[in-house]
């Protein structure tokens, strides 16, 4: 079944389909097939709807496009499928003839929905200073406040969509992008997106900066001596490191580099270390000055 607004518009190449009813609003999708699919089949026109037999369920699309018998958007419905005047393909990486199709509801209208604004929250530092801690420490913080809120902690998502890389330099740089670009993704529903993991390399991290807009990646750098993250050592992942059971691991033969410009630094004090909830605060003071607690 076709249904759009108040009035329809199939067509199969010469041939229309047009209903009797009044004028179409404004944003209005057209569906245009090919004259082969429709011979020998049986198609009614119900008011404004277009039922048959053959036809599967297609809805409306938005910013009044027409989509070709390929399933191209198509500058107006006077276009055909000859390849003339089509909108603006992309090519990303390996992906060829794509186009971003923007929708009505947009990050705006979901930040007012939630009360709040989308942003990517990066915590990065050594292996066992506090990285995981804070995160679910600064989430049960801003949930207590009414503020959505999402983990994207390193490990975890190494249990799941990142199961298949290994901890290679090559594979550290992709796990890197993909959490950066999921991240982004939920930045862009409105969530306050809290990633937590090592991410030891500065362009990575800059290359996840960059794709999101100005001020919405707030880089947090857990700065810890190495050797107070090697004597915590929580996972005994410095051991097995130094007894050469692991090898490129942060620290001890694979390299970390410190940010350079972080929105927040969290120091270790000689031996006094703020708690959770201290540093979660920090993040949270530094949230609210700059407008994320409020739509």
């Amino acid at each position: 079944m076709i249904a759009v607004g108040n009035r329809f518009l199939i067509r199969c190449s010469s041939t229309e389909f047009d209903s009797p009813e009044s004028d179409y609003p404004a944003k209005l999708g057209f569906v245009k097939f090919s004259e082969s699919i429709f011979r020998d089949k049986r198609l009614e026109l119900v008011g404004a709807v277009a039922k048959s037999n053959f036809l599967a369920p297609v809805k409306a699309m938005e910013a009044s496009r027409t989509f070709d018998c390929n399933g191209d958007a198509l500058v107006n419905d006077s276009d055909d499928c000859s390849g003339s005047n089509l909108l603006q393909k992309s090519v990303k990486g390996k992906s060829a003839n794509i186009v971003w199709h923007k929708c009505s509801v947009e990050k705006v209208d979901r930040q007012e929905l939630l009360k709040q604004k989308g942003c990517v929250i990066w915590i990065t530092g050594l292996s066992g200073s506090g990285k995981s801690t804070l995160a679910c420490s600064l989430g049960r913080a801003l949930h207590s406040r009414g503020k959505l809120t999402y983990i994207l902690d390193g490990d975890n998502v190494r249990h799941g969509l990142n199961s298949d890389l290994s901890f290679a330099a090559e594979d550290r740089v992709e796990n890197i992008r993909r959490i950066g670009e999921v991240a982004k993704l939920f930045a862009d529903a409105g969530v306050i997106c809290i990633a937590s993991l090592i991410s030891p390399y500065r362009k990575d991290r800059d290359a996840c900066r960059a794709i999101l807009p100005k001020g919405d990646f707030i880089e947090v750098f857990m700065d810890v001596p190495l050797q107070v993250c090697e004597a915590r050592d929580p996972k005994g992942l410095y051991k097995l490191a130094r007894a050469g059971k692991i090898k490129g691991f942060t620290g001890i033969d694979d390299p970390y580099e410190p940010p350079l410009h972080s929105e927040i630094i969290l120091h270790q004090k000689g031996e006094v270390c703020p708690s959770p909830s201290e540093m979660a605060e920090t993040v949270i003071s530094y949230l609210e000055v700059k407008g994320y607690l409020q739509a």
